[in-house]
């Protein structure tokens, strides 16, 4: 897109915004006359080019409310442990906290409930898609607001097939047999971008699930027990391990490779394809972080399994406010302002902000997932993002899902590299269902 249109447009959004100001005094129910001015909200976040752009206009939010916003940013990896030490600390130096929704449910005794306050203030949850609202909501009691949303695609290189005239695939078994044709043709490039490591964060388990569902298989059962060990999905695990063990199209360090390994990979031409999430895109196309130019970008929706309709994962990391914070209505000021439609969608579209470069696409609620601006500023993701989110579930949240999980992605990074499929899960369910008696007691 031109930038005198991208231009146009936020000008527009902004002069819209603006208007309505203008007749309801405040715009997104936020609080008139500054009863909390003065106060300094303490916002710990992941570092994402994404909330770098929402930073860089709280200015805005200030002039509106006289309320101060000081953000701590720390990488992913770091994230979690930052988030359980501030709940164990009782910290309350953090007002609002940004957390990976599969961490919710183990810190859910000190993130404050937000039902309240979103019917107070007229806050509509059903403006997020239904996946994104259960990210967010753990014993029926929403926790957070969907803040960086995410939904998976499958890139590939357009011009490796345009080059070997092959279509993208539709099926996984499609992936292998694309993946040999290009590891043929193509012998110095991983035809996949695989990530099989364990790290914590249960990265593996993104791609495996596509799988396991694909298959009508489940994590648990109704009972909440392990079910990863039944028939269905021994067989739809075993086809996953395969795109490295059997059909060997896995660009190289794929075992112990993590997500950010693989988009590395494929950000410098050492890989053809890659699962990952819709994020991904901006890194993919920005000179700075690739080298790969837009034109040699291209995606399509997840594969299916065995040609059943796929269900995709998604995933959020919302916002949410400590119990712990002296600010919490201050706080909340600053959460519907942060998560407002217009601010999401100008910081999807514009690409520069006080002088900063700014590539996102990431956007979370209904109305920008539909959006054309969005979309023609993002060369069509927001619309393939909104058709995956169709038919889309959620990781498990239990309280304890960072110990089971780890348990099973532990598993799945053996069989990577070698291990008995059948053995592993069925062992790692075992040990699974003993640790949930252990912590249910």
């Amino acid at each position: 897109m031109q930038r005198s249109v991208i231009k146009f447009i936020v000008v527009t959004t902004m002069m819209t915004s603006f208007v309505a100001w203008a007749q309801d005094k405040l715009p997104y129910s936020l609080k008139e006359g500054k009863p909390y001015a003065g106060t300094t909200v303490q916002a710990l976040v992941v570092v994402t080019p994404q909330f770098k752009g929402l930073e860089l206009r709280t200015e805005e939010f200030t002039k509106l409310t006289g309320i101060n916003v000081k953000w701590t940013e720390v990488p992913f990896k770091s994230l979690q442990e930052k988030i359980a030490s501030v709940g164990v600390a009782a910290d309350g130096n953090y007002d609002v906290v940004n957390y990976l929704d599969a961490w919710g449910p183990s810190n859910a005794n000190w993130l404050l409930p937000l039902d309240a306050l979103l019917k107070r203030d007229r806050v509509d949850m059903e403006r997020y898609p239904p996946a994104f609202v259960k990210a967010v909501t753990f014993e029926d009691k929403v926790i957070g607001l969907p803040m960086r949303s995410h939904t998976q695609l499958f890139f590939y290189r357009k011009d490796i097939f345009d080059e070997l005239k092959l279509q993208p695939p539709k099926t996984w078994d499609d992936v292998a047999t694309i993946g040999a044709a290009i590891k043929k043709a193509k012998p110095g490039i991983g035809p996949l971008a695989c990530y099989y490591g364990a790290d914590g964060n249960r990265q593996n388990l993104f791609i495996w699930v596509n799988y396991l569902w694909g298959a009508g298989a489940k994590i648990f059962n109704a009972n909440g027990q392990p079910a990863w060990d039944s028939p269905a999905a021994i067989k739809a695990t075993k086809d996953f391990i395969a795109l490295n063990t059997e059909h060997k199209i896995c660009a190289d360090g794929a075992v112990s490779a993590l997500e950010q390994d693989a988009r590395v990979s494929f950000m410098q031409g050492k890989a053809a394809m890659i699962p990952v999430w819709w994020w991904s895109y901006s890194g993919f196309v920005n000179p700075a972080t690739s080298i790969l130019k837009p034109s040699q970008v291209a995606f399509t929706s997840m594969p299916s399994y065995k040609g059943a309709q796929p269900v995709t994962l998604a995933t959020t990391l919302p916002f949410g406010i400590s119990r712990y914070s002296k600010h919490q209505e201050a706080a909340w000021e600053f959460m519907k302002w942060v998560s407002n439609p217009d601010l999401e969608k100008r910081n999807a579209i514009e690409r520069k902000v006080g002088g900063v470069e700014i590539v996102n696409n990431v956007v979370n609620q209904k109305v920008n997932l539909n959006d054309r601006d969005v979309d023609v500023a993002n060369n069509g993701v927001a619309k393939a993002g909104a058709a995956s989110l169709a038919k889309a579930d959620v990781m498990p949240l239990i309280a304890e899902w960072p110990e089971i999980g780890d348990l099973l992605s532990n598993a799945i990074s053996k069989a990577a590299s070698g291990g008995d499929v059948e053995q592993l899960l069925k062992s790692s369910a075992k040990d699974a269902a003993r640790a949930l008696r252990r912590a249910r007691r």
